[in-house]
């Protein structure tokens, strides 16, 4: 079975640490691929933070995850430091990729390697736009 490959940069511009939590864990008492989901999420809101966006106004749009691509690479435990670091990807027309790995800052072990497809969205009308020239500058 052929498997998911994302191509991540060795360096991404932005790292925050997130702790694994216990209602992160699933049945097999690891990280829960829906916590996963929901870790990126918080990783996203920090990046966007840290350049003074959010997923509702960044530079004059709002913003929504089209898709998303996860690839697990070693199972996290309760207590668990996940440093998490996000970059932008691609970028076209209305839409770009964040990128995303993380590293447990306990053993240095690659965790999670992942990508979400952010589509830029006018918040009036809900329809999609040009990604803004100054976004794509900083993501491109």
């Amino acid at each position: 079975m052929a498997r998911l490959v994302l191509e991540i940069p060795d360096v991404l511009p932005f790292a925050t640490t997130i702790d694994v939590r216990v209602t992160d864990l699933n049945y097999g008492n690891h990280l829960g691929n829906d916590a996963v989901l929901s870790l990126i999420h918080e990783a996203r809101v920090r990046y966007l933070a840290s350049l003074g966006a959010t997923e509702l106004q960044w530079s004059g749009c709002s913003i929504v995850v089209a898709d998303c691509a996860i690839v697990y690479r070693a199972e996290c435990f309760l207590g668990d430091r996940l440093r998490f670091e996000v970059g932008p990807g691609d970028v076209s027309r209305v839409a770009c990729d964040l990128l995303y790995r993380a590293v447990r800052e306990q053993d240095g072990r690659l965790c999670i390697e992942a990508k979400t497809g952010i589509v830029f969205l006018d918040p009036s009308t809900r329809r999609p736009v040009r990604v803004p020239a100054d976004v794509a500058r900083a993501t491109g």
